[in-house]
């Protein structure tokens, strides 16, 4: 339990007391930090709540609690004031603040993380980019998403499987063995087909020319996962499996979850075609699974994937799309619930596009045509820290302007710059230390002057990252890491230009300063792993 996880539960203690049998639901107390300084270290809303609902005026209820709360936290809690229609501010210790930096070094590599009661798998399934092409920059912000998403859950105590579903199966990868083989003999693509320069290169011309069409396009699909497994990794993106379409024709699984589907009573025939009654199950109109021409539609193969999904015993499957599948949500929840499972462990992220800035404006993308910028040449012109922290910064509903001008810049006006400039500035201030004088410094932490301003902003930015983990993994959010870090390294500056660390005096001050240093170093560097992003010692 954190400390302020122990504040907080001290305040619901508090306002239970004060409420007597009048209920008041725990988690409708708050405890946040008030918007200036002077108006307390935490402040908390339940005399609001309790006002009402004791018929007594918010400032009376208020002083009742403050009553309470000084009893229960003793010399943790300094003074408490009334502030506004009813909100109790509160003024913590010296000895409170020293507590909770004790508390946040024991924790090490561990500060943020948790472990959960019971084992929650999720797989989360990213990118997922029809292997006929290079990854381009949205899929570079999906790489990142995703990526970002499951180290945070990892962290936070989930089981997470990485999974990335190959289309290698259909029309697609057909065109893409068609406009090999047109290159190979001479001849023009088909204006369907796919005109990349990396096309020519995927099979060489003379093998091109000899294999049958079927063979030919499972080469050069094959050829183009390799290209964008190597880019993955590049980017620091792995995955745990990769799933082939293909598989669920070959194995016989597409034809068993139509059967399944069937003997439910959920498909009917209708002018020939085989439909499936997602309309039933929250969907706007019922969707084709078979032609009539006896063409499987891409919703089976889905349909297929998710059935493999749900037999693996996972009880969160998340799925990271692009925009243009938005569509998708509502038919894909109706078939868990066609399949008799629950639409709610199902959850679609869709990912809003990237538009790069600072290169002949915004960049038009089409995999088809070949005019598109690949992550690739993202890493190449920025590098993976900078492309993958811009690409976080943002939630993933809102659109990304990708300044590549901003991004290269070694500037306090550069995010990822800021945050890894302050990693190093404190790697550098406890290398100066010495191990044994740090190590020295967190054997009795007691500052013998008042703490400064600055040294308790930074240490409550400090003690809010695990709620922000929390937040960041319960809403599927990244961009909250990405700007706790910027956050806090803000602070970090704040203080480092209010307090002197090294050659102060007393030596326990120093010491303080020293231990607060190192937590800032660790939490930072946590924060920048969990983005993917290196924590570098010097700049």
């Amino acid at each position: 339990m954190t400390p302020l996880d122990t504040l907080h539960d001290a305040i619901r203690a508090a306002t239970a007391a004060v409420a007597g049998e009048v209920e008041v639901t725990p988690e409708s107390v708050k405890l946040e930090v008030p918007p200036r300084a002077e108006l307390g270290d935490y402040s908390t809303n339940a005399p609001l709540l309790l006002a009402p609902r004791l018929g007594a005026p918010a400032r009376e209820v208020a002083q009742r609690l403050a009553g309470e709360l000084a009893a229960s936290l003793g010399g943790a809690l300094e003074r408490t004031e009334v502030a506004g229609p009813g909100f109790l501010n509160l003024y913590l210790s010296d000895g409170w603040y020293v507590e909770a930096l004790a508390s946040v070094l024991s924790a090490n590599e561990r500060f943020g993380a948790a472990t959960l009661k019971a084992p929650r798998a999720v797989d989360v399934e990213f990118v997922s980019a029809n292997p006929t092409g290079p990854l381009h920059i949205g899929h570079a912000r999906q790489a990142a998403y995703g990526d970002a998403l499951s180290r945070i859950l990892a962290y936070r105590g989930y089981e997470v499987t990485r999974e990335y579903y190959i289309n290698d199966y259909g029309s697609q990868v057909t065109k893409l063995g068609e406009s090999v083989r047109a290159l190979a003999l001479g001849e023009p693509v088909a204006p369907d087909g796919y005109h990349g320069d990396y096309v020519d290169g995927l099979v060489p011309a003379e093998r091109a020319r000899e294999l049958d069409l079927e063979t030919l396009a499972r080469e050069a699909c094959d050829a183009c996962l390799a290209l964008i497994r190597a880019s993955l990794e590049r980017f620091g993106v792995r995955f745990d499996v990769w799933f082939s379409e293909r598989s669920l024709h070959e194995t016989g699984a597409v034809e068993r979850v139509l059967d399944a589907l069937g003997a439910r009573g959920e498909t009917y025939t209708n002018d020939g075609a085989l439909w499936l009654r997602t309309s039933a199950h929250g969907d706007d109109k019922d969707r084709v699974l078979v032609r009539s021409s006896g063409e499987h539609t891409y919703f089976t193969s889905d349909i297929a994937y998710l059935e493999d999904k749900r037999s693996r015993g996972y009880d969160r499957l998340v799925y990271v799309w692009g925009a243009d599948h938005h569509g998708y949500i509502a038919r894909m929840k109706a078939v868990c619930g066609a399949l008799g499972g629950d639409p709610d462990a199902l959850e679609i992220v869709i990912q809003q596009f990237v538009h790069l800035l600072g290169v002949e404006g915004r960049t038009a993308m089409s995999k088809r045509e070949g005019e598109y910028v690949t992550l690739d040449e993202l890493v190449d012109e920025v590098g993976v820290d900078a492309a993958r922290f811009f690409l976080l910064a943002r939630s993933h509903d809102t659109t990304v302007d990708l300044d590549l001008d901003l991004a290269v810049r070694e500037t306090a006006e550069n995010p990822v710059y800021y945050v890894q400039y302050a990693h190093a500035r404190i790697a550098s201030i406890l290398a100066r230390a010495g191990s044994d004088r740090v190590a020295a410094a967190l054997v009795a932490l007691a500052p013998v002057e008042p703490l400064h301003a600055s040294e308790r902003a930074l240490l409550r930015r400090l003690l809010a990252f695990p709620g922000e983990l929390a937040e960041a993994a319960e809403r599927r959010a990244p961009h909250r890491v990405a700007s706790y870090a910027l956050e806090l390294a803000q602070e970090f500056t704040a203080f480092y230009r209010d307090c002197h660390v090294l050659g102060v005096e007393p030596r326990a001050t120093e010491s303080w300063r020293l231990a607060l240093s190192l937590a800032a170093r660790r939490t930072i560097a946590r924060a920048l792993d969990l983005l993917g992003v290196s924590a570098p010692a010097q700049m």
